[in-house]
């Protein structure tokens, strides 16, 4: 506990804990992030492509956590709070417009638009909260760390190749990483991961919404490619499968996450290790709906003919990355493993061998009836059927 007296930018006790408009407005940027990532994986489907994707995935992902826990601690409704978020808002943009070329002539805009970011939430966060050093310290202990890749992702920017994938994996994997641990910095020691410094109402929200925002994305992938489609039947027959797959991944996520995320118990804080955890786990989740936008592209483009090995890797990875990604949620939260995921990610796995024999769109057709067929399961069998015990502490 401490004594010093709680600066304004911060939020009080007792205020509505659900995102301000403006929160909603700034995730909004995200669809049209999710789509360049998206387009860029139809665009080239090897083994690198996929890697730098999920490089500049991994940095867009962090620049809207960083966004999420601002809003979560500091008054959303105060004039320069806002500013801030604007701010940010319009250097997520300018990363969006780099990312088909981040990697080739638009690496310094990415780069430079993501330290951008840091730098304007920086110099507002810490003169903000300096009439509250152990909050200040927090906002510091961010900053150095971001100082201290700021070297690989600069020297990534300058280089091509694999030298620039190698120096910004790096670079993302600390950012990442460091929160984690807690920030570790010479004479401010670390950030207390069993401190409650998370508002847990207004945090799991903020997750429902990116998940949201994310199947905004795919239904936009739908619509697009109906538009374009003139009506041909096996187009329009993918893009309805499509559209099902989007309602299959709602209807997942809330029927078996929604109560998790944020239960009724929790009044003002949730536990650090969920509000850290849940970012990233809800990161593989999302990830698996751009991957499966990517594959309802490629399918709706051509639903019938062969269906090149990448092409059934990103058909059937996409569904098998988001029953991941609520595995994890659902273990970090429940400290239990839900088994119909589990076996619907496993064949999902031993089906596609068996894939080459068929055309795209019935690829698609598989892949929706593992998630159907998980969905059903989940539905049915009673709960304490679905999860194993929980792995003892320690």
């Amino acid at each position: 506990m401490t004594s010093s007296p709680l600066p304004r930018i911060l939020r009080r006790r007792g205020e509505p804990e659900f995102p301000t408009f403006l929160e909603l407005f700034f995730d909004l940027v995200y669809i049209f992030m999710f789509s360049r990532l998206a387009a860029g994986l139809v665009n080239d489907l090897s083994a690198r492509n996929a890697a730098q994707t999920a490089v500049l995935l991994l940095a867009a992902w962090w620049v809207w956590v960083l966004t999420a826990w601002l809003t979560d601690l500091f008054n959303p409704r105060l004039p320069l709070v806002q500013a801030t978020v604007l701010l940010v808002m319009f250097g997520t943009l300018l990363m969006a417009i780099a990312i088909p070329r981040a990697f080739g002539t638009h690496g310094w805009l990415f780069v430079a638009a993501y330290f951008a970011i840091h730098l304007v939430r920086d110099s507002v966060l810490i003169p903000g909260t300096r009439m509250n050093r152990p909050i200040q310290a927090r906002s510091i202990r961010v900053f150095f760390w971001f100082g201290v890749t700021v070297g690989p992702w600069v020297a990534g920017a300058l280089v091509d190749g694999t030298a620039r994938l190698v120096l910004w994996s790096i670079a993302v994997a600390v950012d990442l990483g460091s929160a984690r641990i807690g920030w570790p910095t010479p004479r401010l020691g670390r950030t207390e991961l069993a401190s409650q410094i998370f508002t847990g109402a207004h945090l799991s929200e903020r997750h429902r919404q990116i998940f949201i925002i994310s199947l905004g994305e795919l239904v936009l992938t739908v619509g697009m490619g109906l538009a374009a489609s003139d009506f041909e039947a096996s187009r329009v027959a993918a893009c309805t499968i499509a559209l099902a797959n989007a309602l299959l991944l709602f209807q997942m996520y809330f029927h078996r996450i929604r109560q998790l995320l944020a239960p009724d118990a929790v009044s003002m804080v949730e536990r650090v290790r969920s509000g850290t955890a849940t970012s990233y786990t809800h990161l593989v989740m999302v990830a698996g709906v751009v991957v499966i936008s990517a594959g309802d592209t490629l399918v709706i483009d051509r639903p019938f003919g062969e269906a090149p090995p990448g092409w059934i890797v990103v058909i059937l990875g996409g569904p098998a990355l988001f029953l991941l990604g609520g595995c994890l949620f659902d273990f970090v939260v429940t400290g239990r493993i839900l088994w119909p995921r589990v076996l619907g990610i496993v064949v999902l796995g031993a089906v596609g061998p068996a894939m080459p024999l068929l055309p795209p769109l019935a690829i698609m057709i598989v892949a929706n009836l593992v998630l159907l067929l998980t969905l059903i399961v989940e539905t049915v069998a009673p709960r304490s059927r679905l999860t194993s015990a929980p792995l003892p502490a320690g």
